[in-house]
């Protein structure tokens, strides 16, 4: 039975839908509580402090410690199983890890000796070589963050970990823990490995010894000893002796390295491919550790939020009950009231039009490998479709002027595994799942109210800022940077035109630009990804239709509109959008069930087209990746969840593939999408998926009753 301290007054009887058992411990960032999981199991939860969650760099530093920990290998610390926000603090839930911290082993047991002491001198070792592997320095390496579990050693707190590339302090004052922190992270100059080799050796010393080479008693008397005095090895020998000395060099250029480290332990001359899994193989315990029983008398160090590494999650149903998925390894998002479905207004009093649920055939995952040592997970999978294009003859434009070369094969890229979950305002229990590294940000929706036959406008008062609602709009839409906010009213103005207000959140100002004159009105379709243009729809009523006569572009920085009339009369059952490049503007035309893509400038002339690309899943809105050079479509003669990836300029099909998405919304980034799932799950849900047609990511979630239109912008501050 898990050992823990019983709750105190304050304290939350559940917290992430899970009921909290007690306390595991209690540090800077928050408490960290025992939770009953799924089948008996326990999980840690981390909840922020109450006092810090108005602190912008602690609630970063605090949900630093999920990007972080999702690119390390799992071996080496514990699964992050969700994250989430209650009473304005977010928390972490991790696997639990059955076993005290390094520092308590020593303080209740004793200094470490002999075979013990030299598999926990690989085994840390091995940690850290992962981590460092992953491009992470943990920057806070030391008893208390090292978990004595049943199978081994794991390294815990990732909060104040930072990618090797960073070169600053998170804060004006120094992060960590001085008795364990080499003398450029005193100094605040930059860390690198180096530094955690240096704290790995100052907790090999108090593992032998039961104290820091350095003492721990005032923080100036330790400071001047790290930075001007030798450390006091203690009771070390041998080869672990001389391999700590190194380590606790003043010059971190002359520390070993993690795989060095390991490599001298185990007496091996030089760097070989198996050396983690020797190492790993080689700190494995010999009888299983037996933690002592009872609640600890003081606080306890928790074994909690971490994450394993590989960027992807789940493939199929999320828990909604409120319990830990079994595996440590498997995706899991915190319970919570239902969430979201997709329609897309574009103008005045329009209705929904409700999705057919059709079900779809997922493909076959035919393999897994996981390669822990390396921290990465490949996925293998047998799509309904051949996943390497193109394997027809390409549809070419039909003028022989290209505006962009064709774009390279795409290499995946990293998506992030979890997400903060936050509840949206509007009726029950819609929330977003949002994590700073994402490529693109939830900035504004509107909600259908059937009893009113209306749709509700919200939008975000900046990137990461809380949503609004605006009664008075019939649409907003953020500018990619957050600063703007471009909203159109229920009404035309006293002269009978249509308008647009443009709010610069900075300023106060607020600027109105006429647009169309009654009865035309002109809805809002997107903002250009630099944030210069928007460009609106130019409509009209025609019996109880609306048609698409052209488009208009404002320009931001001159607050001036121009009015674009477009004259092919095949180009009128659709919204204009942005072309890839947005310096004009594309729409469809043809047989609704196979349509062509055609190219316009900027006065309205078609300047060329792609004939059978087959059909928009969500018009023409955020069809191009960011850079412009592809798009995507339903396949021709394609099934539900079919789709074809084109390049713009040749019009050459570059990738066709299957996934369980019932509408693509748009690119997340150059190699994934993101799409509306409504079939897997109780709830409907905005995923990211790749180019193999996997799922790896929940953005958003409504329940399937509500109709929710959802806009996303690129977000320009990924991974900050």
């Amino acid at each position: 039975m898990a050992s823990f301290a019983p709750l105190r007054p304050g304290d939350p009887q559940r917290l992430g839908g899970l009921d909290i058992l007690g306390r595991l411990g209690e540090g800077g960032q928050g408490v960290v509580y025992l939770a009953q999981g799924h089948n008996d199991t326990h999980v840690a939860i981390k909840w922020l402090r109450p006092d810090l969650s108005g602190d912008q760099v602690s609630v970063e530093r605090f949900l630093r410690e999920v990007q972080v920990a999702q690119q390390v290998a799992p071996f080496c610390t514990a699964a992050v199983l969700g994250t989430g926000v209650e009473l304005d603090r977010p928390y972490i839930i991790s696997e639990f890890i059955e076993g005290p911290s390094l520092h308590r082993v020593v303080q209740e047991e004793g200094p470490r000796t002999g075979s013990v002491l030299h598999r926990l001198a690989i085994g840390t070792a091995t940690a850290l070589a992962a981590i460092h592997q992953a491009g992470i320095v943990h920057r806070d390496f030391k008893p208390a963050n090292v978990i004595i579990g049943a199978d081994g050693p794991r390294v815990i707190d990732f909060g104040i970990a930072r990618a090797l590339n960073a070169t600053a302090t998170i804060s004006s004052m120094v992060v960590g823990t001085p008795a364990y922190m080499p003398p450029e992270q005193i100094m605040g100059h930059t860390v690198g490995p180096a530094a955690d080799m240096f704290a790995w050796g100052s907790a090999m010393v108090f593992a032998a010894s039961g104290r820091a080479p350095f003492g721990s008693d005032t923080m100036p008397a330790v400071i001047n000893r790290v930075l001007n005095q030798q450390p006091d090895l203690g009771t070390l020998e041998g080869q672990l002796r001389d391999v700590v000395a190194a380590c606790l060099s003043k010059d971190p250029a002359q520390r070993p390295t993690a795989e060095q480290v390991i490599m001298r332990l185990l007496q091996h001359p030089a760097p070989n491919s198996g050396i983690l899994a020797q190492a790993a193989a080689e700190a494995a315990p010999s009888p299983p550790f037996t933690p002592p029983s009872g609640p600890p008398s003081g606080p306890v160090p928790y074994s909690g939020p971490v994450a394993h590494s590989g960027p992807v999650p789940h493939s199929g149903p999320v828990p909604h009950t409120g319990s830990v998925a079994p595996h440590p390894q498997a995706h899991w998002q915190p319970p919570a009231p239902p969430y979201g479905q997709a329609t897309y207004p574009s103008t005045y009093g329009r209705p929904p039009q409700k999705r057919s649920k059709a079900p779809l055939i997922a493909g076959i995952t035919v393999a897994v490998a996981l390669l822990l040592l390396a921290g990465v997970v490949v996925i293998i999978q047998l799509d309904k479709a051949s996943v390497a294009g193109p394997s027809e003859s390409p549809a070419p434009r039909s003028t022989s002027s290209t505006k962009r070369p064709p774009s390279p094969s795409p290499t995946l890229a990293a998506v992030p595994k979890t997400g903060t979950q936050r509840t949206l305002p509007g009726p029950g229990g819609m929330s977003v799942y949002e994590n700073p590294a994402d490529a693109v940000v939830l900035t504004s929706y509107e909600i259908y109210d059937k009893k009113k036959d209306d749709w509700i406008d919200y939008a975000r008062g900046s990137l990461r800022g809380t949503f609004t609602k605006y009664s008075g709009n019939w649409e907003s839409m953020v500018s990619p940077d957050g600063r703007y906010l471009a909203s159109r009213g229920r009404s035309y103005s006293s002269d009978d035109f249509d308008f647009i207000v443009i709010a610069d959140r900075q300023s106060g100002d607020h600027t109105t630009i006429k647009t169309v004159k009654e009865p035309l009105i002109s809805s809002i379709r997107g903002w250009s990804k630099d944030g210069s243009k928007i460009l609106l729809n130019i409509e009209k009523k025609s019996g109880d239709d609306w048609i698409y006569l052209g488009f208009v572009l404002v320009d931001v920085a001159t607050r001036k509109s121009t009015t674009v009339n477009v004259s092919d009369s095949s180009i009128r059952q659709t919204a204009f959008g942005f072309d890839g490049d947005d310096e004009g503007a594309v729409n469809v035309y043809g047989d609704e069930k196979n349509r062509g893509l055609r190219f316009f400038d900027a006065e309205g002339k078609a300047t060329s087209s792609l004939p059978g690309i087959g059909t928009l899943s969500a018009g023409t809105q955020d069809i191009f990746s960011p850079s412009g050079k592809s798009f995507v479509t339903n396949c021709p003669n394609g099934g539900d969840g079919d789709h074809c990836v084109w390049d713009s300029a040749s019009g050459k099909r570059l990738r066709k593939f299957y996934s369980d998405c019932d509408k693509v919304l748009g690119f997340y980034d150059e190699t994934h999408l993101y799409c509306w799932e409504q079939d897997n799950n109780a709830n409907d849900e905005v995923q990211v998926i790749d180019f193999n047609g996997k799922l790896l990511r929940k953005l958003l979630e409504v329940p399937d009753e509500i109709d929710f239109s959802p806009v996303f912008t690129i977000n320009p501050n990924k991974g900050s």
